[in-house]
């Protein structure tokens, strides 16, 4: 069965914005216009574009500026973000660190902007599954936002929410709902019920419950947050086609195939149309509607599609992005499916070998990525291969339990 298809909404990074302070006008001036060159190019998915323009800024910044002036800080952090999202975690690390210590020291520790370079560095831990490393990062943002800022303030709700976000990631459910649901409190106390960030609770929310099987209490969240986007945003905007995945992924999950099918072709269409149709958003896009056929047994329309996905990922976030190892397992698992064995198991192999590589060898994908590839060892007679394998995928998920009990 394959595996890793929620297109997720809500979680929070920063993008830092241009700085604090106001040196040489000029030299201020080229940086901006730099700083938002990286914004606009890491907003359209054209991410490779974007990291040569953040490291024009960073060196610019630093030629101007000085190596611990704050735009130098924000150079850090927005490169650092960059990587990122190429699933290049061990470039990122020592950005958004070195980031962090410039904003303590120009600023103190308790600004926001301490906060939010917190945030990002938990961020990266969390989308490694270095759970125990994140979780104090992010208490501590939100205690520098609450200081700052007040318990009721607009970003105080974005790092409640990250933080249940990570309680979620490790099923522990009961922690994660009172923040969720603070959250939304203090958005709809500070923005109004129908703001989209509100809507971006209610969806984060909602998927707390889809993850427990309280699909009742799910699915009225998921539309109100659908109709509040549609409203504030327009029915063609891309959060709109999030917020119609993810009631989509609902219905996918009750098995109600027939409802579930029309938001994931409309979210699909509306991707392809706002962002074009190399943006990795559309490939998530894609391999949605692909699982969906595929668990319906429908081979032939599920294969091109994921094929597609995987090309356009490849191309947008390079060969070895955790999202690249995410569609090779889900075109191997349909190859599997259908007893196409052979073609099935270089992909397994290679996705394996990805997410080792980026996420460590003892991350939980890791572990799914080795049972995928054991069941079918299984079926083509290799008992002993298979047997290695899933005696270290479970080793894995002993380990990863111990570090993350759940409730």
């Amino acid at each position: 069965m394959p595996f890793g298809r929620k297109l997720t909404a809500g979680l929070a990074v920063f993008l830092l914005a241009a700085g604090l302070v106001v040196p040489l006008a000029a030299q201020q001036r080229s940086w901006e216009e730099l700083n938002d060159k990286v914004t606009s190019l890491y907003q359209q998915g054209k991410y490779a574009e974007a990291l040569l323009a953040a490291q024009e800024a960073l060196r610019v910044a630093e030629a101007s500026f000085g190596r611990d002036h704050p735009n130098v800080a924000t150079s850090l952090n927005n490169l650092a973000l960059l990587y990122d999202a190429q699933g290049k975690y061990a470039e990122a690390e020592p950005l958004y660190r070195r980031s962090l210590a410039i904003w303590e020291k120009a600023l103190g520790p308790y600004h926001p902007a301490v906060a939010a370079s917190l945030n990002n560095l938990a961020e990266l831990y969390r989308a490694q599954g270095k759970y125990a490393e994140a979780e104090p990062l992010y208490q501590r943002s939100l205690a520098i936002m609450e200081k700052a800022l007040g318990p009721d303030h607009s970003d105080v709700a974005t790092s409640v929410n990250n933080l249940a976000a990570l309680y979620t990631a490790q099923g522990k459910y009961a922690e994660a709902e009172p923040l969720f649901k603070r959250s939304l409190a203090i958005w709809e106390k500070a923005l109004g019920a129908d703001h989209p960030k509100v809507a971006g609770s209610l969806n984060n929310l909602a998927g707390l419950y889809r993850a427990q099987g309280k699909y009742a209490e799910a699915e009225p969240l998921f539309k109100r947050s659908l109709a509040i986007l549609e409203k504030a945003l327009g029915a063609d905007h891309p959060d709109v086609a999030t917020s119609l995945n993810n009631l989509a992924e609902l219905y996918k999950t009750q098995g109600r195939y027939v409802e579930a099918e029309p938001p994931f072709k409309r979210s699909l269409a509306i991707m392809e149309k706002a962002l074009g149709p190399d943006h990795p958003d559309v490939a998530q896009s894609l391999n949605n509607l692909a699982a969906l056929y595929d668990d319906q047994g429908k081979y032939a329309e599920a294969e091109p599609l994921y094929k597609r996905s995987l090309a356009i990922m490849e191309k947008a976030l390079g060969p070895d992005h955790p999202n690249v190892a995410t569609s090779l397992n889900n075109l191997a698992g349909l190859y599997s499916d259908q007893g196409r064995y052979v073609e099935a198991e270089p992909l397994y192999r290679r996705s394996l070998a990805i997410w080792e590589r980026a996420l460590g060898a003892d991350h939980t994908s890791v572990a799914t990525s080795l049972e995928n590839l054991a069941a079918l060892l299984r079926k083509t007679n290799r008992e002993g291969e298979a047997e290695q394998m899933e005696a270290r995928a479970k080793a894995i998920r002993a380990k990863q339990a111990q570090k993350n009990p759940r409730n």
